[in-house]
């Protein structure tokens, strides 16, 4: 098989090839590999590669699950398999190796995935932009290599738009699976708090903000990678919310009567939306009109917007601090300071100084907020907003060279619309449906109540098929 034929299927597509003996999982991962080699120096998009390996399980391996013997990528944000160490994308973390498989890997390798590396992410996987000083240099978007690919997941997304693989492993504490799939045009959902395992290492990321999922170019990739790897863990805080089937098996199956879907066109605190958002916002309504469902210009839910940004500032301050200690403790030797960028450290030294109370109060107010949001959303069946704020931003303009509460304000302008369904819990996905003047991919986001994943998979489907956009692909 050539890379043209390649880049021309999906993963399930491809799975199909493997179970049919059209090609071989050593086939497949070669023409991976000399994907990643020819365009990585283009994109910056990976780390801590390991092609030996990569070749090693994928001459070893017998199909299973769904995707047979499928080359895959983890993001380097921690998530446990031994043969690829973690950075975290962090001088202070290079050449970490945590020693422990995590739950999420088992499933990935128990569905058919073969991990040969990993995707490059900000520092401690803080910021929608991908320029971590570890990584030698920025992650760039395929569109445009003048403009970021997203965060955090920002490695993935340019991996998958790019082409090296059809599907790649993300997290998403803040936006970080949404961001990018707007930046890359693909499609990225972040799953129901609970749906996906977080351990053993650990029940929880950022006070319940974050979570597992993929980046892919098909609906139906992320559909069969939940199937395989969502699911309650044994020992989680959460509970995860009841899978009714398998979503592959009702992502075809049409809706049973016009769903009602609330719209924003406006910013919290009035920050503003650049018309090229606004312009997807509209064609996604168009097209959702089309279908027979009714779409509702609807007020915002009365979240105090500014309230919920101090309070994940908090959170997240809270965490680089248990993070960075959990590293130094023992480490007597100094200058480990110089090893994070600047408002990483200013983080750190922040949540030094947090009291138990402020720590408290922001888990409270993200309770709330998921209680507000699945109030709200009784009125509707979903909710469309747009994704960011802006197009993809250039590489420079959001960096982590400044305090870390004017650099997270600046995201709370950027991503307004996607953090808050963090704290709230909700499936949310990103779908590529305009590409402004410039040539850049911008999505819009759609919101389905607590494990609504398989109505916001079958809205997603009936989308993609109205507008597609596998076959837009960026040239590299």
């Amino acid at each position: 098989m050539k890379w043209t034929e390649y880049r021309r299927r999906d993963a399930i597509d491809l799975s199909r090839m493997l179970y049919n003996k059209e090609l071989t999982p050593l086939e497949l991962m070669d023409i991976a590999i000399e994907r990643a080699e020819n365009v990585n120096v283009k994109v910056n998009a990976l780390c801590n590669m390991n092609f030996e390996h990569g070749r090693e399980i994928a001459r070893s391996a017998s199909l299973k699950g769904r995707f047979g013997a499928l080359p895959f990528l983890l993001k380097d944000s921690g998530l446990g398999y031994p043969p690829l160490s973690n950075s975290l994308g962090s001088r202070l973390f290079a050449g970490m190796n945590i020693g422990l498989i995590s739950t999420l890997t088992e499933r990935f390798i128990g569905d058919g995935m073969l991990p040969f590396g990993r995707t490059t992410v900000p520092e401690f996987s803080m910021a929608p932009t991908t320029e971590a000083v570890q990584n030698g240099g920025p992650t760039r978007n395929p569109w445009d290599r003048s403009r970021s690919p997203g965060g955090s997941s920002g490695g993935a997304g340019a991996a998958v738009a790019s082409g090296i693989i059809p599907l790649a492993h993300g997290s998403d504490g803040g936006g970080s699976i949404r961001i990018p799939a707007s930046c890359c045009g693909i499609y990225g959902l972040k799953p129901s708090r609970g749906l996906i395992p977080a351990g053993p290492a650990r029940g929880e990321g950022w006070g319940g903000l974050a979570t597992d999922g993929v980046l892919s170019r098909s609906v139906r990739d992320t559909a069969a990678a939940l199937d395989g790897v969502a699911g309650m863990e044994v020992g989680a805080p959460y509970a995860a919310p009841p899978k009714l089937g398998a979503y592959t098996f009702v992502l075809n199956k049409p809706f049973n009567r016009p769903r009602r879907i609330a719209m924003w066109t406006a910013g919290f605190d009035d920050i503003p939306i650049d018309p090229e958002c606004q312009i997807a916002l509209q064609t996604a309504k168009g097209l959702l009109e089309k279908m027979g469902h009714e779409v509702v210009d609807a007020p915002l839910p009365p979240i105090h917007f500014a309230k919920f940004v101090e309070a994940q500032i908090n959170v997240m301050a809270a965490n680089v601090t248990v993070s960075v200690n959990g590293k130094v403790r023992n480490d007597l030797s100094s200058g480990w300071e110089q090893k994070l960028e600047p408002a990483i450290l200013d983080a750190y030294q922040q949540g030094k100084t947090l009291s138990a109370e402020m720590y408290a109060l922001a888990i409270t107010r993200f309770h709330t907020i998921g209680r507000q949001m699945e109030v709200y959303i009784r009125d509707y069946d979903f909710i469309l907003t747009p994704t960011l704020m802006r197009p993809p931003v250039e590489l420079g303009v959001i960096t982590t060279n400044d305090d870390f509460f004017g650099f997270r304000t600046k995201i709370s302008r950027y991503a307004t619309f996607l953090a808050i369904i963090n704290a709230s819990g909700q499936p949310a996905a990103s779908i590529p449906l305009h590409w402004s003047r410039h040539g850049l991919p911008i999505g819009v986001q759609i919101i389905a109540p607590f494990g609504g994943e398989a109505d916001l998979l079958r809205m997603s489907a009936r989308l993609e098929e109205a507008q597609p956009w596998f076959n837009r692909t960026p040239e590299i």
